[in-house]
């Protein structure tokens, strides 16, 4: 639809490639870790696995970090694509909040210890699922964008569907905690938790967006 050339953004170049390859696995491990850690709360409360997984979460964050710098330094030593440069990094910074959005939620089950009622757990496990999902179909445009981008509107298109997804399951376990007997500031805690998973979908959302816009300028 839109003539997207195909080329690589990296041009001759490996390292950019294998570093930003290096960084989207980090992003898509988190978010499988990040489901397994919610599972593992609702069921056994805070541990000592939960809290290892929790620590889990937090070298890879750091390890993203790493990466980021070895990018910014790659950048500017390879010749990219006119205007590429500011793309990559704005990209990645923007990749960068979303797993500090996993690690603030962990930090917050781990600190705050809500107490979701076991008729809450299959809904709650199903909206991790979701933004998960979501995660990972963000991590397939971001390979598209820097691979192939004729692909990019059909991963993207998947992203939009699972965070629309994640609203709808938002807004049900929320009616469903505000129609239960418990008391209203448990109910306002537990709808916090709830809001704030559902919105790592709206900034899976957002990044998309901004990758269809650059692969758009690419295509120009």
């Amino acid at each position: 639809m839109f003539g997207f050339k195909t080329e690589s953004l990296f041009g001759q170049t490996k390292q950019l490639e294998r570093e930003i390859d290096q960084f989207v696995d980090i992003l898509s491990e988190v978010g499988l870790v990040f489901k397994s850690i919610v599972s593992l709360y609702l069921n056994n409360g805070n541990s000592d696995k939960f809290d290892g997984m929790v620590e889990q979460v937090r070298g890879m964050e750091s390890k993203a970090d790493k990466i980021t710098k070895e990018v910014e330094r790659t950048l500017y030593e390879e010749t990219l694509i006119p205007d590429a440069r500011s793309d990559v990094l704005r990209l990645l910074e923007h990749m960068d909040e979303l797993i500090g959005m996993y690690q603030g939620n962990c930090y917050h089950f781990s600190i705050q210890k809500p107490d979701f009622p076991k008729e809450f757990h299959r809904d709650l496990i199903s909206l991790c699922e979701t933004v998960v999902n979501c995660v990972e179909s963000l991590c397939l445009t971001v390979r598209s964008f820097f691979r192939d981008t004729k692909s990019v509107r059909d991963d993207a298109h998947k992203v939009t569907f699972y965070e629309k997804e994640s609203d709808i399951q938002f807004s049900s376990l929320a009616r469903k905690i505000f129609d239960s007997k418990l008391p209203l500031d448990q109910k306002m805690h537990l709808r916090y938790f709830v809001e704030k998973i559902d919105r790592i979908c709206d900034q899976a959302e957002d990044i998309a967006d901004e990758i269809q816009i650059y692969a758009i300028k690419r295509s120009i």
